[in-house]
């Protein structure tokens, strides 16, 4: 099988990438320079560096040619800031291209794609009640984001969606979305415990990513599917306790689960600092903590079923932390996320 990817240097297209080339499959990858210094890029996948959104349909054509699946592994998550309206950079970088690469799929042959996308998506569809893509740009997106690769499937062509929840391990040379968490919990550091919401999240090991994203692209069912992805779920308490001991403050830390309203009330200042900065987020700052109080775990049987074998969520947590750490402090230069 033949593949063509969009992003295959990033953390996860990268592990992808070392999974389809196990499984004795062809990668080519368009990329844009710089490479993360010392980071695991198989020499087996062929590399094609430049921005594509700045290729002509023409030469798109030509990289698609002879492939089999096309894998977008590119696009921003809600933890990337812009200016107002912020639907338009995600319609830019999460939409925009999908819509532009399917029809040229399937002009040169392409049977399949594979998209990474957001268990937000997942939670939308299954709390109505609670209006999450009416409240957050970002939900809204990804759903937008699904319907695109439903529309494009027919005979001919399929499409498959991966919902995915927090991922957790590191590139070495790239800095991990996790700082934002140091920069949010340490200003609790002087206080003797850690308020922090009570509900949990669904995640997984980036190499586990790497693994489902191999195994929807192998997938021959036809039409349109969206996988809400998870291999462990944890409560936030059990997974700080985690962060504060590759922090070095021990296992032990009291955390202390504060109810949506609490939250709520810091997020005053949350939005002060948004709209000071002229920055429009894609999550309601007061719809958060509604969302944070949800245990939203998700059954590991999706990601079994795509090929995800057991991993060690701890350790992987553990290195994510210590490394973001590092980044907060200017201890190591590492490669900002891109969304092209």
């Amino acid at each position: 099988m033949n593949v063509f990817m969009i992003g295959g240097t990033g953390l996860l297209g990268c592990e992808a990438a070392i999974q389809l080339i196990k499984h004795g499959h062809k990668v080519t990858s368009v990329a844009l320079p710089p490479l993360p210094e010392g980071a695991p890029i198989p020499e087996e996948m062929d590399l094609i560096f430049g921005d594509i959104n700045k290729k002509s349909d023409e030469e798109i054509l030509e990289m698609l040619k002879g492939n089999d699946v096309f894998i977008f592994a590119a696009g921003v998550d809600e933890r990337v800031e812009f200016p107002a309206p912020v639907m338009d950079y995600y319609r830019k970088f999460n939409i925009a291209p999908l819509e532009r690469m399917f029809p040229l799929c399937k002009q040169a042959g392409v049977k399949r794609a594979v998209v990474l996308g957001s268990y937000f998506a997942y939670l939308a569809k299954e709390r109505p009640d609670m209006e999450l893509a009416k409240k957050n740009p970002y939900f809204q997106a990804r759903l937008d984001q699904e319907k695109v690769c439903e529309d494009a499937c027919d005979e001919n062509f399929s499409a498959k969606v991966l919902e995915l929840p927090y991922i957790f391990g590191t590139q070495p040379g790239r800095k991990p979305v996790w700082v934002i968490l140091i920069e949010q919990i340490k200003m609790m550091d002087k206080l003797p415990f850690t308020m922090y919401p009570a509900g949990g999240t669904a995640m997984l090991t980036c190499r586990q990513v790497g693994e489902v994203i191999c195994g929807a692209a192998e997938r021959e069912v036809p039409g349109f599917e969206a996988f809400p992805i998870s291999m462990y779920n944890m409560t936030w308490k059990e997974f700080l306790k985690i962060v504060y001991d590759a922090r070095g403050m021990g296992a032990n830390r009291k955390i202390v689960s504060v109810p949506p309203i609490m939250m709520k009330m810091g997020m005053i200042k949350v939005a002060k600092d948004y709209k000071k900065r002229g920055i429009d987020s894609g999550m309601d700052p007061f719809n958060l903590p509604d969302i944070m109080d949800l245990n939203l775990f998700i059954d590991r049987k999706y990601s079994e079923e795509l090929g995800a074998t057991e991993d060690d969520i701890n350790a992987a947590i553990f290195d994510s932390i210590k490394v973001s750490v590092a980044s907060y402090e200017g201890k190591v230069k590492l490669l900002e996320m891109k969304g092209e």
